[in-house]
């Protein structure tokens, strides 16, 4: 084989091009991101993350909502446990 003939040029680029699909094989298979045509990063997408994500994000708005109301329910049991018997009978009153 010569070192000037366009043979040597080809299997340079065979070699680069076969290197370039083995490692980006590779780093898909195992989950890394894998660079796209124009040096941008491509993510391997899940459906079941993101089905788990999804469900993960509704639970904790669901919590963060039982949170707010247990809240309220500490707020109003701490003014009346502090509040004075008289002012609570006078609000009780004038609530029937």
């Amino acid at each position: 084989m010569t070192w000037q003939g366009p043979e040597f040029v080809l299997a340079i680029i065979a070699m680069s091009t076969a290197g370039w699909v083995i490692t980006s094989w590779i780093r898909a298979r195992h989950g890394y991101p894998v660079e796209g045509e124009w040096g941008g990063t491509v993510q391997k997408g899940d459906p079941e993350t993101d089905r788990t994500l999804a469900l993960l994000s509704s639970e904790n708005e669901q919590l963060n909502g039982k949170i707010l109301r247990l809240e309220e329910r500490v707020a109003v049991l701490e003014r009346l446990a502090t509040d004075t018997p008289a002012r609570l009978s006078a609000e009780i009153d004038a609530l029937r």
